[in-house]
């Protein structure tokens, strides 16, 4: 009875398997009820959509997204299985008892201790991601890389990943040794910094070794309308880019990237090709108002107070000895705990997505909203919304359950309608300036 919750193995086994388990069943759950909406309300175009959209087409979108997610639910399956397996297996108990009893140094036994498990998984996906690209994406006409690029593609992630976790996780393991009772505020401070380093180094280290980033080409009358629209606003950015996304796929996006000198702008090349100029301005109208907005370092502060949260419950959690206990580990292993811990919150993390997702979707309306004020009309950018559904087969009508959890922007159907009434009406309203005074 005076026995503690966190003090019973046995319970705390069962705390872990029912998070683990409800985690996998309800995301398998939330895609089959959204292929179930789509298959039963997807079948005719939605209004705002009239005239854009035949039965064809409107088929298409159907089977690309049933493929997507059955693949997606029998990859996410499998990594599931293979991971509990991994741990009720006794495997690696086994790797971490072993690794301890013959006194391996801490921060390369806890590299060895995820890292083989992290392999795994790796090899595993594989089959997945190869059937995606090779067969999903080339049966419907997007797919445009070649089999070396794709093996390329993945050693370079590959061992992009495994030098920011080494360095990730030995920098944790080392303050958790130097400062047993703080290291959760020290650990938080370097993933932090390192985070920070990265979106500096982004687009001028990482993006490059994936892509290639020329200047914005043959069409000097577009580079002075974006260039007139980041000054209206305000913003210095040293380059507009073009990326040669369409060596991969036929998918087009636009995004505006990096902090202080590194900012600047990345045009797909497939955008280019799909779009009209005023498209085209009106989605990075839609970007700069994230900035003027101040999203990303809203979003940031968000995601920064939920990782220190995230730190400081992680270090309570590892002090229970149950939570060893309960996998059969011999001693209190710092790799162990942290491996365990960080299962349970990926688990528990899903079903606080919502609460992410939401402020995305609102954030979202936010840079719609300017995009329709700026230019004084939301036609460009509705517009360009409906050309990138069609043209990347976007799901029309997904569950508004699932929405809340996946969903970043809201779905496009409700964005459509959003910016024809709120956008509209605010448009004008607004007497702001145009590309077209300037120019």
């Amino acid at each position: 009875m005076g026995r503690s919750i966190m003090q019973q193995p046995h319970l705390v086994l069962t705390i872990f398997l029912a998070l683990y388990l409800a985690q996998a069943l309800f995301s398998w759950w939330l895609d089959r009820l959204n292929l179930r909406h789509m298959e039963r309300f997807g079948k005719g175009a939605p209004p705002c959509f009239e005239g854009m959209l035949d039965a064809s087409k409107l088929s298409k979108i159907t089977a690309y997204t049933r493929a997507k997610t059955r693949l997606g639910i029998l990859s996410d399956l499998t990594a599931q299985g293979i991971l509990l397996l991994l741990i009720l297996s006794g495997f690696m108990t086994a790797l971490g008892n072993r690794l301890f009893s013959h006194e391996v140094h801490s921060i390369l036994a806890g590299l060895l201790f995820f890292t083989i498990p992290g392999f795994l998984l790796f090899l595993a996906e594989l089959p997945f991601d190869y059937y995606h690209t090779f067969v999903i994406e080339e049966a419907f006409g997007f797919n445009r890389t070649t089999l070396r690029t794709w093996v390329v593609d993945h050693l370079k992630s590959g061992l992009v990943s495994l030098c920011l976790f080494t360095v990730i996780l030995s920098a944790t393991l080392t303050v958790v040794q130097s400062s047993p009772t703080r290291w959760w505020l020290w650990a938080f401070a370097i993933v932090s910094g390192i985070q920070i380093v990265l979106v500096l180094l982004y687009p001028v280290v990482l993006a490059p070794l994936f892509n290639k980033f020329v200047p914005l080409q043959d069409n000097m009358e577009l580079s002075e309308k974006i260039g007139a629209l980041m000054q209206q606003n305000g913003i210095q950015v040293r380059k507009i880019l073009q990326m040669d996304a369409g060596r991969r796929s036929r998918h087009t996006n636009a995004y505006f990237t990096g902090l202080g000198k590194t900012k600047q702008i990345v045009l797909y090349d497939t955008l280019l090709e799909a779009h009209s100029r005023d498209e085209i301005l009106s989605v990075l109208a839609h970007e700069v108002g994230h900035y003027k907005e101040k999203h990303v370092p809203k979003q940031l502060l968000f995601f920064e107070l939920s990782l220190l949260a995230g730190f400081y419950l992680t270090y309570r959690i590892m002090e229970w000895p149950a939570v060893y206990a309960a996998f059969g580990f011999e001693s209190s292993q710092t790799y162990a705990g942290l491996f365990l811990v960080g299962i349970a919150w990926q688990k528990a993390g899903f079903f606080l997505q919502p609460f992410y997702t939401g402020l995305s979707r609102h954030f979202e309306r936010q840079a719609d909203l300017f995009a329709a004020r700026f230019l004084k009309t939301p036609d460009h950018l509705v517009a360009a919304l409906k050309r990138m559904a069609l043209d990347n087969l976007s799901n029309l009508a997904p569950h508004p359950l699932y929405v809340r959890f996946h969903y970043s922007h809201p779905p496009l159907v409700e964005r459509i309608t959003f910016l024809d009434t709120a956008g509209r009406s605010s448009g004008a309203e607004k007497t702001g300036s145009t590309l077209e005074r300037r120019h």
